[in-house]
């Protein structure tokens, strides 16, 4: 066999970032489940100058080939927002892929950490691409599903992969599946019913013609309701409004739910519908094609993604959650959306696994994060 090179090399240089955008295109080619993400999007969550998340964060990136063949990449990320808030000296790997061959892994492994070590880190912990905001995590199961909006792909071996590297388990993120064609259940509806009479919660959709508005007012929600869960760092205004700009294209304010008490903002919901159901006939591009494609296959989305529910802490235990989950429920089937994924949850979020329970969920997906000492 052929020599293994690796790789290193910043945004800056051209001809190796275009190499290493590009590589997961022609890795998954042949598999039907993979979605391809917008190529234009991709290029944009992979460059400096465009991603506000290096704002605060530096990346290395690394490219292997056999043959001068790209066969595996993997980014070397130091987010110093992360380091801070969690008092940890803590780098990050991310947008990791690679052909079916553990020394390719185990060396873009080595390289990565090398960098993450020389820069000061003792602990390396992923995949992240680029952080817990973004998607995250291997795929464990289900590798016969494809991903939902913003949630990643991985063939097996990556799991074996990362565990021969000797690398540990982090954090196990679960996504739920409900079924919408159900019964909304009684327990749901009973709490939803003392809810409202014993507190004046006004439940209203985003407003669209208010965007900038109501999405300032989701960022402070978003940073207050989250702070304490595990890995949590708070989004930068720049940041947050680079996702909500994103996230404009597909949310649809029956499915964006805000919670006010006196006029005031306390809580908010956020369900998507599952784009990537018409972005796998794409293949990546708009153009030629891609466009008309996209337009004709979102006609026939049947699934929602549940990506955000919180309330700010004063006021969480007061059951507007159960308002969020009746009211999307609601929305959703009469939208024609039969189906929901609730992700992600961490798995020490027992309260947020609970709701999810309540609401007949089942686990059906589950996403690694894994770590190591250096």
């Amino acid at each position: 066999m052929s020599a293994i090179k690796i790789y290193s090399f910043t945004s800056n240089d051209n001809k190796r970032w275009k190499s290493f955008v590009k590589f997961p295109y022609s890795l998954y080619k042949n598999n039907s489940y993979w979605v391809p993400p917008l190529f234009a999007d991709q290029k944009n969550l992979l460059d400096p100058d465009k991603h506000p998340f290096y704002e605060h964060a530096s990346a290395n990136f690394f490219l292997a080939t056999i043959d001068n063949q790209v066969v595996g990449r993997i980014a070397a990320l130091i987010d110093e927002n992360h380091n801070k808030i969690h008092n940890e000296q803590t780098g990050f790997f991310g947008f990791f892929e690679t052909i079916e061959n553990y020394q390719v892994a185990e060396k873009l492994f080595n390289a990565s950490k090398s960098w993450i070590y020389n820069q000061g880190m003792t602990n390396f912990r992923g995949p992240v691409n680029p952080c817990l905001n973004e998607d995250c995590g291997f795929l464990t199961d289900a590798f016969d599903l494809s991903p939902v909006i913003m949630m990643p792909y991985n063939p097996p071996y990556y799991i074996d992969f990362a565990e021969k590297f000797g690398f540990k388990k982090a954090a196990d993120l679960y996504a739920y599946y409900i079924d919408n064609n159900k019964k909304i259940p009684d327990k749901l509806i009973k709490i939803v019913n003392i809810v409202n009479k014993k507190e004046k919660i006004i439940i209203r959709p985003f407003d669209l013609k208010n965007f900038n508005n109501d999405a300032k007012a989701v960022w402070h929600i978003y940073n207050k309701a989250w702070k304490k869960n595990w890995g949590f760092v708070p989004m930068t205004e720049n940041e947050f409004n680079y996702l909500a700009k994103n996230l404009k294209q597909v949310v649809e304010p029956e499915l964006a739910l805000f919670a006010e008490i006196n006029g005031r903002p306390v809580g908010f919901s956020l369900s998507v519908p599952d784009i990537n159901q018409a972005l796998i006939h794409t293949n990546g591009h708009l153009f030629p094609f891609g466009f008309i494609k996209l337009l004709w296959f979102s006609k026939k989305i049947d699934m929602i993604r549940t990506i955000i529910m919180g309330v700010i802490p004063e006021y969480q235990r007061i059951g507007i959650d159960a308002l969020f989950y009746y009211k999307t429920w609601k929305n959703a089937v009469k939208k024609g959306y039969v189906k929901d994924e609730m992700s992600w949850v961490v798995e020490s979020n027992k309260m947020m696994r609970r709701s999810a329970e309540m609401l007949g969920g089942e686990i059906y997906k589950t996403y690694r994060l894994y770590e190591m000492k250096i």
